[in-house]
């Protein structure tokens, strides 16, 4: 495994009472049109600037970040609590509640910066979760939600199924280690063969360089107190993306709380060819795509 450095943006930090987070910006090209600011929230297994900032040689944009800045979007992201460069010294899991909390900080320091213009959500698998709790906490923050791989009661998630195996495991520790290995197995349990192998070894290697141990708490969660979220508070445009052979997210289960969301100006996507971890897929640029046409969409002048 080889260290992984990050350039090309800037690194802040803001408090969550005496927690310090670590957030990192990379600005809207001045070549395009400012299209607004994207707030993007990562998973259970690895940090932020692996997720949105991976840069794998000969895969064009494998930073969605850069993608997005290039589209005249500033772009942020951060490190929850337990992850990353941000702090991990309490003795707690981390859970999803705790990184809504994070989130809420993270947009109050944006939002300080950008002249309080509501922020574009994108959050992925438990990302998604904390972007959710977090938007029906603060909907005046949000201009449009997007829930990638997203999962609301668990039913029909194989994934999860397997996983609750484990949790009395989860239940023991409030951190479970992560090698090289398991970052591979995140590719091989949906369908082998959606992510090319140099791009899931570049992001072992910036997963690793920041971590050796993930918190255990979205997975408590996730295995034993779901639904975590109300979709009748989410008050925001959301979108919903689902990838094809994602065993995280069941589509009925997508399609229940898709009907619930009480603003019309919503979307669903199935992606096809994609798995989990969508930003690592070789229909990655499929997946920009869809998302900047929700977040570019006009907001309907005629609501009936």
């Amino acid at each position: 495994m080889s260290a992984v450095k990050w350039t090309g943006g800037a690194e802040h930090w803001t408090h969550k009472d005496d927690i310090k987070l670590f957030l990192w910006e990379k600005k809207a090209s001045p070549k395009a049109p400012h299209a607004g600011t994207v707030f993007f929230v990562h998973g259970s297994s690895m940090a932020s600037q692996p997720t949105f900032d991976l840069h794998v040689s000969g895969r064009p944009y494998s930073s969605a970040m850069d993608w997005f800045t290039d589209h005249g979007f500033d772009t942020w992201t951060m490190d929850n609590e337990g992850y990353g460069r941000s702090d991990k010294q309490r003795n707690i899991n981390f859970d999803i509640s705790n990184g809504a909390d994070d989130l809420a900080a993270g947009s109050a320091y944006i939002l300080e910066r950008n002249g309080d213009e509501p922020l574009l959500m994108y959050g992925i698998s438990s990302g998604a979760l904390k972007a959710a709790l977090f938007t029906e906490r603060h909907p005046e923050r949000v201009a449009k939600l997007a829930l990638d791989a997203f999962v609301w009661t668990g039913e029909g998630s194989h994934t999860l199924d397997q996983r609750k195996k484990k949790l009395s495991e989860f239940l023991a520790q409030n951190r479970r280690p992560i090698d090289l290995a398991f970052v591979h197995s995140i590719f091989q349990r949906d369908h082998p063969g959606c992510a090319d192998e140099n791009t899931v070894n570049a992001f072992a290697d910036a997963i690793l360089t920041l971590d050796d141990s993930m918190p255990t708490g979205t997975y408590v969660d996730m295995c034993s107190k779901l639904p975590v979220t109300d979709p009748q508070k989410i008050l925001v445009p959301t979108l919903i993306l689902r990838g094809e052979f994602d065993g995280i997210a069941g589509l009925d289960d997508l399609i229940n709380f898709f009907k619930l969301l009480p603003n019309m100006n919503k979307q669903f996507s199935v992606m096809a060819g994609i798995s989990h971890a969508s930003f690592q897929q070789k229909n990655y640029m499929m997946v920009y795509q869809i998302l900047h046409g929700f977040f570019t969409l006009q907001e309907p002048s005629y609501k009936g």
